[in-house]
């Protein structure tokens, strides 16, 4: 308790909430585990669809706007997601993904079509920022791409010819083309979604077509000499659809996808019509309530990893959860179609966890992508014209980071109970993982928002001599950084670990995440 006000007194916050009180002792081991098992870095991967103020106003800015450039990439969201090592980014879309056509994004900018976004919002496109320059994008970012073929309103034709013209080295009309659009060498894109949402905005298709439809695009999805091998990814199952997964996986031979996708969203009502519930100004029962059903991912997850291990026991399709966040109502005054929405320290908390839960099934999920980076739904970075911050949620991954290619070291833990209005729900999660350096990383969520944690934490085979740590908590956990307060919720240096014996004891406040570094 005393830790808590003095980190709460050092960064400006006060208490509000009811005075924080212990909870029993959680014992917590951390096991060797495999060493061939890792937390894939592509768990960490992010969203950029053309939606609202995401890549328009967002990435590709206005040539007049006073901020730092290349191009019109705004470099001051570039080298923030630097810093947190983006680790793919998924482009066009979503739904949008179904309805663009690659050709009227490449070419001179001036004899590029004006197309309506019929998806979000009914906006104009102008196609100024297509192919060539999402590209230049993650390579400024160090990024892999991730693109989504067009299934839904596209041909096969359209598809291959993509992929050709961005990664044969054949002399081609269409190469000759990539060439005569400044970049001579391919680019070898190897993520390739094929479709996206086909049982809804994709084409509202049955499981049975899509799989059929499927196929045949795979069929013409080509390796070419030079660029690296395909990672062909099937379009999964929208939540706990078993049926979806369950006929991809007997009806697509294995050879012909390297990944299957999930999409799970975390709506603080539960309910997709009427209000999904607000970013801000919730009480506690609205912030269990959205925990609660952020905490379902971890069975939508086990079902579907279930389901996969029947048709592929030796887990080489990946599970990518390739849309998931929190999906609140947009903030008031905003245009409806794009989905922008204010992030606080609940979003953190749900990213956090769900994290968690991915890093804790790195056997089958090896991808995921929060939706979106910029302006839209569970954003890392918010913008203004000029202006720019960070939401909470920018910090977990800052914090999370660590786990990026690292060894999977399980945890074993008897989690308390958070309790409101007599229901319950787990308030710890966790993961860790040891990095080529040997040391280990332990992130740690304490949902509880009255309750600090004592962990006494066992680390059998693991030498270390000394803790340190990053912390991310706010005195509100619907508190969140503003235009005029951009550091409302920031990290801060963490001290409530130290070792004893050759235990880690660790006290862990109310709605926090902490990451602990023992080296």
């Amino acid at each position: 308790m005393l830790y808590l006000k003095r980190l709460l007194a050092a960064t400006g916050f006060t208490l509000v909430a009811a005075t924080p009180t212990f909870a029993q002792t959680v014992r917590l081991t951390v096991q060797p585990g495999d060493p061939k098992l890792q937390i894939s870095k592509d768990i960490y991967g992010h969203f950029a669809e053309h939606l609202g103020r995401c890549v328009y106003d967002g990435f590709w800015v206005d040539p007049g706007l006073n901020v730092p450039k290349q191009g019109r990439i705004r470099m001051d969201i570039v080298e923030a997601l630097r810093k947190i090592k983006v680790a793919n980014l998924r482009w066009p879309g979503g739904c949008y993904a179904d309805a663009y056509h690659w050709r009227d994004g490449v070419g001179p900018t001036a004899q590029r079509p004006r197309t309506i976004n019929t998806w979000w919002g009914d906006a104009t496109e102008d196609n100024s920022f297509g192919t060539h320059e999402f590209l230049e994008l993650c390579k400024l970012l160090g990024t892999e791409p991730y693109l989504a073929a067009n299934v839904g309103s596209g041909t096969v034709q359209e598809m291959a010819n993509w992929m050709e013209y961005l990664n044969s080295n054949a002399d081609t009309p269409l190469t000759q083309q990539r060439k005569q659009n400044g970049h001579p060498e391919p680019y070898g894109v190897t993520m390739w979604g094929i479709g996206n949402e086909s049982w809804g905005c994709g084409g509202n298709m049955t499981a049975d077509y899509y799989t059929d439809i499927y196929k045949r695009y795979a069929t013409f999805a080509h390796n070419y000499p030079g660029s690296p091998k395909l990672k062909r990814i099937v379009s999964g199952a929208n939540g706990d659809d078993a049926y979806w997964t369950e006929t991809c996986m007997k009806k697509i031979p294995l050879d012909q996808m390297w990944g299957l996708t999930l999409h799970q969203y975390t709506l603080p009502t539960g309910s997709w019509t009427g209000s999904k519930g607000a970013a801000t100004g919730f009480d506690e029962a609205q912030y269990f309530n959205t925990m609660k059903n952020c905490l379902k991912m971890e069975a939508v997850v086990t079902k579907h990893a279930a389901i996969m291990d029947k048709y592929d026991k030796d887990k080489k399709v990946a599970l990518l959860v390739d849309e998931w966040g929190v999906w609140t109502d947009v903030e008031p005054g905003t245009n409806p179609g794009f989905l922008y929405q204010q992030n606080s320290l609940r979003d953190a908390l749900v990213a956090g966890t769900t994290l968690n839960i991915f890093n804790n099934h790195c056997d089958r999920v090896r991808g995921a992508n929060l939706a979106q980076a910029v302006n839209v739904l569970q954003a890392l970075i918010l913008t203004d014209k000029e202006k720019m911050l960070l939401t909470p949620t920018y910090h977990v991954f800052d914090l999370y980071q660590v786990h990026q290619n690292a060894q999977y070291l399980p945890l074993q833990f008897q989690s308390p109970e958070y309790t409101l209005n007599g229901d319950k729900l787990p308030a710890l999660n966790a993961s860790a993982s040891k990095d080529a350096s040997g040391a280990v990383h332990i992130s740690l969520v304490n949902l509880d928002t009255k309750k600090t944690l004592q962990l006494e934490t066992a680390l059998p085979g693991v030498s270390w001599k000394t803790v340190s740590g990053r912390i991310l908590t706010s005195a509100n956990v619907n508190d969140y950084n503003t235009f005029d307060k951009p550091g409302k919720v920031k990290l801060a240096a963490f001290n409530g670990a130290k070792k004893r014996g050759g235990n880690l004891a660790v006290e862990l406040p109310p709605q926090s995440v902490v990451v602990l570094e023992l080296k």
